[in-house]
């Protein structure tokens, strides 16, 4: 019995291969493919693995690339099977306006946020932060209610928007300073600083609206990028969205 987990992003699509659908699975093998490439996963990384028994996904990307997903997996006999964000789910509450319009990605990360946290036995609010292409700021109080969240442009969207927008920035990417004196640190060093601001004021609002200090979890390909330019405590970890898969997965089957 194994379990396949898949997110496909934005920018690409991530995998992983699990000995079964349960939280703390053992690892049998992942990747990952750019989009531009997942036409080739059914001969190529795929037409390696031992078949899957079922598999849960989340899918931020658009109906054509999710639809070619699918026509990979036509290689197994499993059905396809994608997280749709509802009310609640795995213990936590949604509290968006309308519950299904949150992202899938967003929703399974926050999943596997909560449970990272319930195992080492505390219970405290939760600012969940994924850094990619665009980077999202999460919310959720000490009972497992959805607050709200932020979104805004990850560095490479910011920095495209300048170039189309302003004449004369297309310049190389520079390093992140307190007090740039050139163009390439300046673009650099403003984006970085955006997404550490949002996330300072999230936290903020939260401790205010709980009255406690939130636990603060960084995840994400460009997480490492803001790690030493963040100026509240976090912790950057790892496969939130896929911890989010298998909690998920477990919750549905042991309540089915």
């Amino acid at each position: 019995m194994t379990f396949l987990a898949i997110d496909v992003g934005n920018t690409r699509l991530k995998w992983a291969q699990y000995d079964s659908p349960r939280p703390g699975a053992r690892l049998l093998a992942h990747g990952a493919e750019f989009l531009d490439h997942i036409d080739k996963l059914a001969e190529g990384p795929w037409s390696k693995l031992a078949d899957p028994t079922s598999m849960l996904g989340c899918v931020v990307a658009d109906e054509a690339a999710k639809r070619l997903v699918q026509e990979q997996m036509e290689i197994w006999d499993v059905a396809p099977s994608w997280v749709v964000a509802s009310t609640h789910e795995a213990g936590l509450r949604n509290g968006y306006d309308y519950p299904s319009r949150l992202g899938s990605d967003r929703w399974v990360a926050m999943v596997g946020a909560w449970h990272m946290m319930l195992r080492r036995g505390v219970r405290r609010p939760l600012v969940v932060v994924m850094v990619g292409t665009a980077v999202t700021v999460e919310a959720i109080d000490a009972s497992g209610q959805f607050l709200g969240g932020f979104i805004l442009p990850g560095h490479g969207i910011m920095l495209r928007a300048l170039e189309t927008g302003t004449a004369g920035l297309r310049v190389p990417t520079g390093e992140v300073r307190e007090f740039p004196t050139n163009t390439s640190d300046a673009l650099t060093s403003g984006g970085t600083y955006a997404i550490a601001g949002a996330v300072e004021r999230m936290v903020q609002h939260v401790r205010q609206h709980c009255g406690a200090e939130p636990l603060c979890l960084m995840t994400g390909g460009a997480g490492w990028k803001m790690a030493p330019s963040m100026s509240v405590q976090f912790e950057l970890v790892d496969n939130l969205i896929f911890d989010g898969l298998l909690e998920i997965a477990h919750f549905r089957a042991m309540n089915a």
